[in-house]
């Protein structure tokens, strides 16, 4: 129904607004807290909308942000979960969120360690960074990660290009504030590309 969708979206739209606060306005020492309150929140939502790949997508989204503020080993845990949530939501719909599944896995499988700490894959991750790209090629996100990708694996020169295309992405309505941090991000990243290019 469609007042059941405009509740969804409303609920969406808040966790990301909460998520780019907790994200890029709050202190360092104060994330780990405010991002566990918030995976709290997505994982209601997600309850609530059993089978909306946007909801899990989501609630992944805050458990990535959670095991990054908490850190070592004891961050695995909720890194494997958003991983296990995108892999349930890529089943019910892969082109959800336009392409931030796969964003979002990429992204995980390059920053979690590799074997025999973690899942970390780099030819993993670098196979999902591009179906994001290919799913949404204009995107800041999905330009931005794979940029930072390819800059990590000393790849400057094309991590550049991509670098660029995130700069140049589209305005998202209802996203200006993580736009704007992401795109800060985006500046500092192809400051450091082009200086080793």
């Amino acid at each position: 129904p469609v007042f059941a969708d405009e509740r969804l979206d409303d609920e969406i739209a808040q966790i990301q607004h909460s998520w780019a606060k907790v994200n890029y306005q709050t202190a360092k020492e104060a994330q780990e807290s405010a991002f566990k309150n918030l995976t709290e929140q997505a994982h209601q939502v997600s309850v609530s909308n059993p089978n909306a790949p946007e909801a899990m997508i989501w609630e992944a989204i805050s458990l990535s942000g959670y095991a990054k503020a908490k850190g070592g080993l004891g961050a695995l845990k909720y890194a494997e979960k958003a991983r296990d949530l995108l892999l349930a939501s890529e089943k019910i719909n892969p082109q959800a969120l336009q392409g931030s599944i796969y964003t979002s896995l990429g992204s995980l499988y390059y920053k979690v360690p590799s074997w025999p700490v973690g899942f970390g894959d780099k030819k993993k991750a670098r196979s999902y960074l591009e179906k994001a790209i290919q799913l949404n090629p204009s995107g800041i996100d999905s330009n931005y990660f794979y940029a930072d990708f390819l800059s990590e694996q000393g790849q400057y020169a094309k991590a550049v290009e991509y670098y660029k295309k995130a700069l140049a992405a589209p305005a998202r309505l209802g996203r200006e504030d993580a736009d704007a941090a992401r795109r800060k991000e985006v500046q500092e990243g192809l400051q450091i590309a082009e200086h080793k290019a």
